[in-house]
């Protein structure tokens, strides 16, 4: 389970919560961060927050402080649609590509370039659309691990 420090920021009525965490910048904990360029830089952007909305059966309120969890499968499963389906989708666009090449249906290699793109982009739109519908599964929705003292 992946763990992330919140601060709840409002309590609805069906048992939901909002919470919002920090993100945090990989420069900022380092004993270095004074004499680092990067560290500087960081310093220099502010730190967005992002919301989000969890089922809560424990009692909390609103300024509490959280602990909220996500599957470290549903994280590999995220990267795996954003990175693969594109990737493969690219595959068999090139592969489709070189095939009609060899088979003298495409008259130059620059042709099967299209087919490539046309596969990535193919691909990437696979990778979306699962996105988009596994952003109403519970199973992917964060979830509310323990209230801090």
């Amino acid at each position: 389970m992946i763990e992330e420090q919140a601060q709840v920021t409002a309590i609805t009525e069906e048992g939901n919560i909002t919470v919002e965490s920090i993100v945090k910048s990989t420069c900022s904990g380092c004993q270095q961060l004074e004499s680092c360029g990067s560290g500087q830089i960081a310093k220099a952007f502010p730190q967005k927050k992002t919301t989000y909305t969890v089922f809560s059966e424990l009692p909390v309120k609103v300024g509490d402080r959280v602990i909220i969890g996500l599957s470290e499968k549903i994280l590999l499963s995220a990267a795996w649609q954003v990175y693969m389906w594109p990737l493969i989708g690219l595959f068999i666009g090139s592969f489709l590509g070189q095939s009609l090449l060899e088979n003298g249906v495409l008259s130059h290699e620059l042709w099967a370039l299209p087919l490539a793109s046309s596969g990535g982009f193919l691909g990437f739109t696979l990778a979306k659309r699962q996105q988009s519908n596994s952003l109403n599964k519970q199973e992917w929705l964060p979830t509310l691990l323990k209230v801090l003292p």
